[in-house]
């Protein structure tokens, strides 16, 4: 097989505000594969590491690609989604996660046709949906007001709000506001790890009081007493977030799962290392009766497309963090609509066709 690339920078519509800053753009790495006497079918994949936060950088993804395309030409493709999760297992170091998922993704695209078609299930055909929260960025409070309305005004029943950034009480101030405006909302809050460790339980209680579904990383990743703590006497259920990343090994992760023992775990794809190991995050999350969830994070409707195609093989499994299509001024165009609560795949619509 061949691998090709090209850098695209994805421009925010606003500034996106959360707990660890403000985003204006989004640079990725989109890949192309196809095989060596036949250049007209091809899968796309996408490696988008996050700015500290994902452990490896956009840097250290390009400088390993010349190494995977010298690899690729000896490999012939995969049969079985098995067989292309095992290929970029053994490619691509662990170290380098949304490369390990971007090489899945476009393998099972080149698999399946190059159609853009990565698993064979009722979303992709049209006739099942996912739901999807809607998403509330950080900024003054009048900014997040307007778009609380426009997410209630279009249907959504499940909102997820950035905390940790602004003043507590403006931010409880803005779920009141919710409450008052849409009483059976389902509230998710993320603190992406900004609550003070001093303050996160008096928090916990205003938040409580709000009737909140769920808190995202409270506090930040790798103090294991503290959220082994809060894990257990929290009045809210905690989901771990951040918490997830750099854990490779199936022993590793059920050993934090067992200690921390939160009531749900985020699974973001490009940063856990793709969708085995997303699957060993949820088969050990349902053996111990942790509740779970997929989110984007922040990618291209490449990205966007592979994580929500793979919701697909999990249907009424509640509310998906798959909202962030509308983002960017210049996304790839795709398939993808999203319909007031609903993320859909239109057959009608057309990729884009990228240049590489």
């Amino acid at each position: 097989m061949k691998l090709e690339h090209t850098i695209r920078t994805l421009k925010f519509k606003f500034d996106a505000g959360t707990s660890r800053g403000v985003l204006k753009d989004h640079p990725t790495c989109l890949i192309k594969i196809s095989l060596l006497d036949n250049s007209d079918k091809y899968g796309l994949g996408e490696a988008a590491p996050l700015v500290n936060l994902s452990e490896e950088t956009l840097d250290q993804v390009i400088n390993f690609l010349p190494e995977l395309g010298v690899s690729l030409k000896n490999v012939q493709l995969p049969k079985s989604n098995d067989e292309a999760f095992a290929i970029a297992q053994r490619l691509v170091p662990k170290t380098l996660p949304s490369l390990v998922f971007a090489l899945e993704t476009a393998l099972l695209d080149l698999m399946n046709g190059g159609m853009r078609q990565l698993f064979k299930n009722s979303f992709y055909s049209e006739k099942k949906d996912i739901t999807i929260n809607g998403l509330i960025w950080m900024g003054s409070p009048d900014f997040m007001r307007e778009q609380v309305d426009r997410k209630v005004a279009n249907g959504n029943k499940c909102i997820k709000l950035k905390v940790g950034a602004i003043d507590f009480t403006d931010e409880l101030d803005l779920i009141q506001y919710i409450r008052n405006l849409a009483p059976k909302t389902v509230i998710r809050v993320d603190a992406n790890g900004g609550f003070p460790n001093n303050e996160v339980f008096v928090r916990l209680e205003e938040l409580n009081k709000l009737d909140v579904h769920s808190i995202e990383q409270p506090i930040m990743p790798g103090q294991f007493e503290a959220m082994q703590l809060i894990c257990k006497r929290s009045p809210i259920p905690i989901a771990l977030d951040e918490e997830l990343i750099g854990y490779h090994e199936k022993s590793r992760k059920h050993e934090l799962l067992k200690i921390l023992h939160p009531q749900f775990i985020i699974l973001k794809p490009t940063l856990l290392g793709g969708f085995r190991a997303t699957l060993e995050w949820i088969n050990i999350a349902q053996t111990l009766g942790i509740g779970w969830w997929l989110t984007s994070a922040l990618e291209s409707n490449i990205a966007l497309n592979a994580i929500a195609q793979f919701a697909g093989e999990f249907p009424d499994n509640g509310y998906q963090g798959l909202g962030t299509g509308q983002l960017y001024e210049n996304n790839v165009q795709s398939p993808l609509e999203i319909n007031g609560e609903f993320l859909g795949y239109n057959q009608k619509s057309r990729w884009e066709n990228i240049l590489f």
